[in-house]
């Protein structure tokens, strides 16, 4: 009952997962010569439409990483770009893939793309708005934006589509559609593509309303087949359009097998600890450096929260200029934060998908930091070697009840502390089963709100 990696060449790999599921994997396109078990490892998900998943060691999602390595992932992905979309040597790919390899000092990323490429960037949610905002974060001209599972109650979604194989499927796009209406291209960013079903659902959404001559799809894994790719030059043809494809990791996969898995988390839980608990409202602390809309959104059961988003979370659209006066007031706030850490060993945790503000905030708050999300993806836990979720916790989703939501790989008594992010404050009756989970894990809990209730005002 292990998983392994089985490694016949650099470019064929068997991967074994719950000895019940057999990926095979083939390498066609390798740019930067990584290698894949430093990008992933696998594990099995509790989802009929899809078996395996494929978890990111620099995506952040599942897997606490380096904050740093998260954000140069998105760069790293923005300097392929260049290189094969526009022909551009940024200057930056080697020093990006340096860092990548051997480990990032302290980088202050700062936009390197020239302002001679204005590309409307879209990232994909909830597992790559991080990466979409770190790609999009190398660009001086550019604006972006990304999909939401969210459903806000006074507006209406730009365009929708679906992700089949996702455990939440619809996705919405609250940004103004003057960043649509328009020739310019469009660029895509997800983490991975396994049929690439996704972008073009997104694509064929867009261009219904919206149509354009370029797409561009970034991935840092890209699997599709042959006959999935075809599906591309179809609609490239169908539509008269040309699709760009970028990606960190080309290949082919076959999957062999089923996974006996069930809903309930196998590992043994922790029996938990006294927690020292704080709170740190940040909507008071920096109230100049936050900026907040007033859209209420509907929960799963059909009940209003009229707690206010943040503005430049990515999911309502930004600039380039806006997003230069963000990342100023991100580093005086993730200072300001790095001053309130207790520990050696600090976990900064996400939540759903506000995941860029956090993972750039942790980037700042100094040695010993690691990142993660917590994911509407239900896993299958198993502690062994080499799988890709060793420990699992389970709850409901704080800011809508009615959802379930998970964390993946905390080991018990690894960190001293977390610093847990919330984009909105929930209600303390609902945040509190989560914190009962998360404290058998970790015994100091600083809960960060970047807006709370009027009542908390």
């Amino acid at each position: 009952m292990r998983s392994h990696t089985l490694t016949y060449s650099k470019t064929k790999h068997s991967i074994q997962i719950l000895d019940s599921l057999t990926v095979d994997i083939h390498i066609t396109e390798n740019p930067y010569k990584l290698l894949p078990e430093d990008l992933f490892v696998m594990a099995a998900r509790i989802n009929k439409k899809r078996s395996f998943l494929f978890v990111s060691k620099v995506l952040g999602k599942h897997i606490p990483i380096d904050p740093q390595i998260g954000l140069l992932t998105g760069e790293l992905l923005a300097s392929r770009y260049m290189e094969k979309v526009k022909k551009v040597d940024t200057g930056m790919a080697a020093e990006h893939l340096s860092a990548f390899k051997n480990g990032p000092d302290f980088m202050n990323s700062s936009p390197f793309i020239d302002k001679d490429h204005n590309p409307v960037i879209i990232g994909f949610a909830e597992t790559a708005t991080a990466l979409g905002h770190a790609f999009f974060q190398s660009f001086k001209r550019a604006d972006y934006f990304h999909t939401t599972r969210e459903l806000l109650a006074n507006q209406n979604s730009v365009i929708t589509f679906e992700e089949e194989h996702s455990h939440a499927t619809s996705h919405r796009c609250y940004a103004d559609a003057d960043l649509l209406d328009n020739k310019r291209e469009i660029i895509l960013v997800d983490d991975e593509m396994t049929t690439g079903k996704t972008a073009i659902n997104i694509i064929r959404s867009i261009h219904e309303r919206f149509p354009r001559k370029m797409y561009t799809v970034v991935s840092i894994l890209d699997w599709r087949s042959p006959k999935d790719q075809m599906l591309f030059n179809d609609l490239e043809k169908e539509l008269g359009i040309i699709i760009n494809n970028v990606s960190l990791l080309k290949g082919e996969i076959d999957v062999k097998g089923t996974p006996e898995v069930h809903k309930g988390q196998s590992a043994e839980e922790p029996l938990g600890h006294a927690v020292q608990l704080s709170c740190i409202h940040l909507n008071k602390e920096f109230p100049e450096l936050l900026s907040r809309t007033n859209e209420p959104s509907v929960t799963l059961s059909g009940e209003i929260r009229n707690i206010p988003y943040l503005k430049d979370s990515g999911r309502f659209g930004l600039d380039a200029k806006r997003q230069a006066e963000l990342s100023v007031s991100l580093a005086e706030i993730g200072q300001s934060l790095s001053r309130k850490r207790d520990g050696r060993n600090t976990l900064c945790l996400g939540t759903g998908e506000f995941m860029y503000i956090p993972m750039k905030l942790a980037s700042f708050m100094g040695e010993g930091v690691k990142f993660h999300s917590t994911t509407r993806s239900p896993i299958f836990v198993r502690n062994e070697k080499d799988y890709g979720a060793k420990y699992g916790i389970s709850f409901q989703n704080p800011e809508d009840p009615g959802m379930a939501q998970f964390i993946y790989n905390i080991p018990e008594g690894y960190y001293e502390e977390a610093f847990l992010f919330f984009e909105r404050e929930p209600e303390k009756d609902f945040l509190m089963p989560f914190i009962n989970q998360l404290k058998k894990y970790i015994k100091n809990i600083k809960i960060v709100y970047f807006n709370g209730g009027e009542k908390n005002e």
